[in-house]
């Protein structure tokens, strides 16, 4: 199991269209991804969850992955937040 924190850095935060990005990425690994932000934790491969987190600019989520391919499934992910979801 690894855990990473990661700040949010597009200007809308986690909305729908991010969160199918999320989920799509997450989707291509075997490892069970979820999401958690101030305690709240929720699916990784779930839009509505991820949109229930109401993630904003700035916001620290803890991503963690679990299963045999996480490594792969973090690097994914913190690349595409750090990309912004590919938003300015």
């Amino acid at each position: 199991m690894i855990t990473k924190k990661l700040t949010i850095q597009n200007k809308l935060g986690i909305h729908a269209r991010p969160a199918a990005q999320f989920v799509r990425v997450a989707s291509r690994f075997q490892a069970d991804v979820s999401v958690e932000k101030d305690d709240e934790a929720v699916d990784g491969k779930s839009i509505m969850g991820l949109m229930m987190l109401a993630v904003g600019w700035g916001a620290e989520i803890a991503v963690t992955a679990d299963g045999p391919d996480e490594a792969d499934a973090i690097a994914a992910l913190e690349e595409l937040i750090n990309n912004k979801f590919g938003e300015a």
